[in-house]
């Protein structure tokens, strides 16, 4: 998985980098974390993932309000944290008929270090790309063009930013250490959620 993604090992690791890649697209919200000589600063932001041909994350594509006071951090300090939080349950034993069995938590997680850039330069484009992915390109989709002359105007209110991928760890705890019997029980329970989705996507060989 290269040296990006070379901590992701282990009995909860996704299965390649391609994983990684179509989870933090669903998930699409990321927490933007920098710290500073005043502390850590954390944004919500939604995040476009770039990838290269072996489909892992190299980059991501976004853009801060340019008023945050986190803008002025990444400058000075470009290194940051980009971390994506995926479902998640507490598994009550209650679930499950295996005797002794113990209460668990299953979630899915994954976490970029990062060198952001920040792109003026590529405001426009930063809104089209995002536009285009939430709206897709449906006839009735919303576009800028709706805007009318408020975009022109509100363009100079952000900065957009490349963050290039330094490492990356990613965690799948979706019962894969499960037995078949207390696996079926947990994702009955959990019913038809995105987190029994996600444990039956993981549990195929």
């Amino acid at each position: 998985m290269g040296r990006r993604a070379a901590a992701m090992t282990g009995t909860f690791s996704p299965g390649s980098p391609a994983d990684v890649a179509a989870f933090v697209r669903a998930q699409m919200l990321a927490l933007v974390v920098s710290h500073g000589p005043g502390g850590y600063a954390t944004t919500p932001l939604p995040l476009l993932p770039e990838t290269d041909d072996a489909g892992e994350v190299i980059e991501f594509f976004g853009h801060f309000a340019r008023a945050n006071p986190q803008v002025a951090m990444v400058r000075d300090r470009p290194r940051a944290l980009i971390l994506f939080q995926g479902p998640q349950a507490y598994i009550p034993p209650a679930w499950v008929s295996t005797p002794g069995w113990a209460p668990t938590w299953n979630y899915a997680v994954a976490q970029f270090e990062v060198d952001i850039q920040l792109r003026p330069q590529e405001n426009d484009r930063a809104i089209a790309e995002l536009v285009n992915v939430l709206e897709g390109r449906e006839p009735d989709g919303w576009t800028i063009e709706a805007m009318g002359d408020r975009y022109a105007r509100m363009l100079p209110h952000i900065v957009a930013f490349r963050a290039t991928v330094v490492r990356a760890q990613a965690k799948f705890k979706l019962g894969q250490d499960e037995s078949d019997t207390a696996f079926d029980e947990i994702v009955t329970a959990l019913g038809d959620t995105p987190l029994s989705q996600m444990m039956r996507a993981a549990r195929q060989p």
